[in-house]
């Protein structure tokens, strides 16, 4: 049998796989069991921050591989203390908790602001959480209560109650559920990724933050798909003027390995204590070593080069033959193309290009590194193929 093959037999059949099997890669470049070329496009859904094979952050992982792969938070290790000492000076927040995943962050954000709201107001009153609609926060069954898709509400009942759904575009609907007094945080991405790549309005974001300070809610911000310098800043409540209670943030952090953060505010950094919370992978020192790699070269000049490959994109595609709409920011882009996206992507790994969908777009999530001449190499095959 081949991969293939031996995948439909033995890994639980839960994703609608493309057909090609890739083998190895090198930056934004990855090859397929028969050598041919791709330009990536997905960075394994944003997670490859410096591509495939990046030798900086190799090194760090098998440097740390070598020494301590594992001791549980039981122990101090310095690697999990740098990294989390980094986000905090990088950020302005004030503790960190690991994961393993955006989920697992977004878990622990929801568990802090309920627990905040029950020691500052002495009850389970205050537990509902306010997220948005098209909104999208992870698998597990409270994270799936919490993504306001109702096509995500079916099969695994009953949800976890404590979780109500306001409009994306209307601030007004978010006042009328903090007014009832029940609630103790609202949690947005600040681009609905997965809902589409849909960034949120400025004006819509002032009224959210206006009207959670007014009701004492909690800001959390989930920047999984877009922190770590995705959208040209490190991450992107930064473009939107605001300091958040809670920020959670996995993907791109761990350049390739499982590793899932959530930020602690000045609020809440003393919300949890011991035994509120855990995770005998969180905080991982492998995983770690090569997170510090990682966010040490995400400097101005990175994120300038971020910037500006995202504004190439949306002008290059903006107007094209078969281009109905491009949005995102910096190298998060979404294309709403006159052609089904799956027929695109389908024709764009022909072509010998690697883009993603996000329900009716292409995705596009580069690598940040990725280079001007594969960029526009990438895209004008993209455009061939929208257009065609």
């Amino acid at each position: 049998m081949d991969t293939r093959e031996l995948d439909k037999k033995y890994v639980a059949n839960t994703y609608a796989r493309q057909d090609v099997v890739f083998v190895r890669g090198q930056g934004a470049e990855v090859f397929d069991e028969d050598d041919k070329r791709y330009i990536d496009l997905g960075a394994g859904i944003a997670v490859n921050e410096f591509g495939l094979s990046d030798p900086v952050w190799a090194a760090a992982v098998t440097e740390q591989v070598s020494k301590l792969q594992h001791m549980s938070n039981l122990y101090y290790t310095e690697p999990c203390v740098s990294l989390a000492k980094m986000l905090c000076e990088r950020t302005g927040m004030r503790k960190v908790f690991f994961g393993n995943s955006g989920a697992e962050a977004n878990e622990c954000a929801i568990k802090t602001a309920r627990k905040w709201a029950f020691d500052k107001y002495g009850d389970e009153s205050r537990a509902t959480i306010v997220t948005l609609k098209n909104s999208f926060h992870g698998r597990t069954i409270t994270t799936l209560s919490a993504t306001g898709q109702d096509a995500f509400h079916t099969k695994f009942g009953p949800f976890t109650p404590g979780f109500v759904h306001a409009s994306a575009q209307d601030a007004g609907e978010f006042r009328s559920l903090a007014e009832k007094g029940n609630c103790c945080a609202v949690m947005m991405e600040l681009i609905q990724g997965e809902g589409g790549v849909v960034p949120l309005t400025q004006s819509y974001v002032d009224e959210v933050v206006k009207i959670a300070r007014e009701y004492d809610l909690l800001l959390i911000v989930d920047e999984v798909q877009t922190g770590n310098g995705r959208t040209g800043t490190l991450y992107a409540y930064e473009q939107f003027g605001f300091m958040p209670d809670i920020v959670t943030t996995a993907k791109g952090l761990g350049g390739g390995l499982p590793l899932g953060a959530c930020l602690l505010g000045e609020r809440v950094e003393h919300t949890l204590s011991y035994g509120d919370h855990g995770s005998t992978f969180g905080g991982n020192p492998v995983a770690c070593a090569g997170a510090v790699s990682i966010l040490e070269r995400i400097d101005d000049t990175l994120l300038e080069g971020v910037r500006r490959k995202g504004e190439y994109i949306k002008s290059a595609l903006t107007g094209a033959k078969g281009v109905r709409s491009v949005t995102g920011m910096g190298l998060m882009v979404g294309i709403l193309t006159e052609k089904p996206a799956g027929e695109v992507v389908r024709a764009a790994l022909k072509r010998g290009v690697v883009p993603l969908t996000a329900h009716e777009k292409v995705r596009l999530l580069p690598p940040l590194n990725i280079t001007d001449e594969q960029l526009k190499e990438a895209v004008e095959i993209l455009k061939e193929v929208i257009g065609e």
